[in-house]
């Protein structure tokens, strides 16, 4: 009998997740907990969501810690994509697009997916800069902004610290670089056309995991 342990938090919210896969949910990850994870019998552990700023972040020796005992460790969608593009030659599995971005070099700082999130209820409280590129191309390719206004709003994004990101703060940021119109056009666009790559691949792990452990949906 498989013993899965998910870290998740703003990701993907707990409803949804227990849709995919039934697991023992637990908070974000910090130092220690994955420890803690193998010393509870987890067979599986799911590493989504951890702490980058708040404490401190989970330590690569105690994913190698798991993975030595045996533990099939699956990182995805945010800390859990940092620490399988660093560790996926050492036996950690890594899923989704930004896991493999990072794997690439294309993304190389942890800013890329840090946010805040409210802690009671895991909603997130600023927008991820992964998420922020992902719908720019979006914007891009459907017409709503051309590729000055992309290029400005993307410098703009990544002028803004991380807890602070929101799309109307980008908007206001980028200044007279993006004329009145577009922005009011951007801002309504997004309501509905935003992009949400941290949780498209936090369903793709879960869904590996439920693979890996040879368990049926049931819905």
């Amino acid at each position: 009998m498989q013993k899965i342990i998910v870290f998740l938090g703003p990701s993907l919210d707990r409803e949804a997740a227990e849709k995919i896969l039934s697991a023992d949910y637990r908070p974000p990850a910090k130092r220690g907990d994955l420890l803690a994870a193998v010393e509870d019998g987890a067979t599986i552990i799911g590493l989504i969501d951890g702490v980058f700023h708040q404490e401190s972040a989970v330590a690569h020796r105690e994913i190698l810690a798991a993975l030595k005992k045996g533990v099939r460790v699956v990182g995805s969608s945010s800390m859990g994509a940092l620490r399988a593009a660093e560790m996926d030659t050492l036996g950690m599995a890594g899923i989704g697009e930004i896991y493999h971005m990072y794997k690439s070099g294309e993304l190389e700082s942890d800013d890329e997916v840090a946010l805040v999130f409210d802690p009671s209820s895991g909603l997130a409280l600023s927008e991820p800069l992964i998420n922020i590129r992902f719908t720019l191309k979006r914007a891009k390719d459907t017409g709503i902004i051309d590729t000055a206004v992309h290029d400005a709003l993307l410098a703009s994004a990544r002028s803004v610290f991380y807890p602070q990101r929101t799309y109307r703060t980008i908007v206001l940021r980028a200044g007279d670089t993006v004329d009145a119109g577009t922005r009011k056009r951007f801002l309504t666009w997004v309501e509905t056309g935003q992009c949400d790559q941290k949780k498209e691949d936090a369903v793709a792990a879960l869904e590996y995991i439920r693979k890996i452990a040879g368990e049926k949906l049931e819905r």
